[in-house]
């Protein structure tokens, strides 16, 4: 069926173009646009992002030395560095938060049976972080970070199961990671893992009435009283205690005033003792060690990202230009990841992406070209120290 057609070409038939048409005419992104509109902003980006170029400048200049071939690609034609950096400032970068959006919908119920390590609960699993990307303050004026640095924000909900951003929000430096659980839409049952950054009662409450989870670390500096303990507890897995207490400080305990579970842990091999805190009364302290363990998998997707895709350096310098830039940077993951799920490869995603990054010129059918070898997976190469403070 593919027959004579470039890789990039057949990459482009896994994308809903009658979808994105719809973000384009909700937000009126075609409006007197001559050149360039909005698709073939799309698919050029997505071309940089799916190649590694560095920047636009790169991206035009390689579709301009295969000018002959962009209609093959699906590309309609050529334009220059200034077209598409002025498409990227002037666009509106919730056209491609949107069409975003909708893949993660299309994507996530494909992974839903994928497993997680050590865990065998059917709640909905999340990690919630963010990562930082430097940038010049010169050139991103808006983009204020830590000490009058630079920096862009990319707060992430990762689905656990298949590693699938549920929720993302690009913001400056200086946004504080624990107001994004002002803007979460939480569910019911669903179990959220997140570091001592997003120790906000407040919000923690907030998930407690709608009957989610949450697995945190506890600050050193939290004031209780213990009201029960299980003392039944095997200190050969490193569980050191398993209690439930009340907070203390009067303050803290108007904003949450129910009882909290804390499980201590005793990580031998780097000599670090950990304290979890959670809601869940109903799963055992183990689990609940193995639950915050499993949150390396949020550090592993930001490595791989930063690593894979092309955001280290950013293609324009206003918020709607950078913001355009993640979001058809995670546009190109979710639809390598749909694709890997498409034609049944058992590649991971990052040995996906790489083949298909050197691939799109070529004329390989797709399935044959993801399916035609075995490799032998380790699983652990890209683990990090799971215990390891971030």
């Amino acid at each position: 069926m593919n027959s004579g057609k470039y890789v990039f070409s057949q990459l482009l038939d896994f994308v809903n173009k009658y979808e994105f048409e719809k973000f384009v005419k909700k937000y009126n992104g075609n409006h007197r646009v001559r050149d360039l509109n909005c698709w073939n902003q799309f698919i050029q980006l997505f071309f940089g992002q799916l190649t590694s170029l560095n920047s636009l400048r790169d991206i035009c200049l390689c579709l301009k030395a295969h000018n002959n071939k962009l209609y093959h690609l699906g590309i309609k034609s050529y334009v220059n560095q200034t077209t598409l950096s002025r498409a990227n400032e002037n666009r509106d970068w919730q056209i491609f938060a949107d069409f975003g959006q909708y893949l993660i919908e299309q994507i996530r119920p494909l992974y839903q049976n994928s497993e997680i390590s050590n865990i065998e609960l059917d709640n909905e699993i999340f990690a919630l972080d963010s990562t930082s990307i430097s940038c010049s303050i010169n050139l991103l004026t808006w983009a204020e970070g830590k000490y009058s640095r630079g920096a862009v924000k990319v707060h992430t909900l990762l689905d656990l199961r298949g590693s699938i951003p549920a929720f993302i929000l690009v913001t400056d430096g200086k946004y504080h990671d624990s107001n994004v659980l002002d803007v979460i839409s939480f569910v019911p049952d669903a179990i959220y893992l997140m570091d001592k950054a997003y120790v906000d009662f407040e919000a923690l409450y907030k998930i407690h009435l709608i009957n989610a989870f949450f697995v945190t670390r506890a600050k050193s500096s939290m004031k209780y009283t213990t009201v029960e303990q299980n003392f039944n507890i095997d200190q050969n897995t490193g569980l050191r205690a398993d209690k439930t207490v009340e907070l203390t400080v009067v303050k803290s305990r108007k904003l949450y005033p129910e009882k909290i579970r804390l499980v201590e842990y005793y990580d031998s091999q780097n000599n670090n003792y950990l304290i979890f805190m959670t809601n869940n009364f109903e799963v055992t302290a183990l689990e609940i060690a193995y639950l915050y363990k499993n949150r390396w998998q949020i550090e592993t997707f930001f490595k791989w990202i930063k690593q894979n895709l092309s955001i280290k350096k950013f293609w324009g310098h206003s918020s709607n230009a950078v913001k355009t830039h993640i979001w058809i940077a995670i546009c190109t993951y979710l639809i390598v990841a749909y694709v890997k799920k498409k034609v049944k490869s058992e590649l991971s995603i990052y040995q996906v992406m790489q083949i298909l990054s050197i691939s799109a010129f070529d004329k390989t059918p797709i399935s044959q070209l993801l399916n035609g070898f075995q490799i032998n997976q380790n699983v652990n190469e890209l683990q990090f120290n799971l215990f390891n403070e971030i």
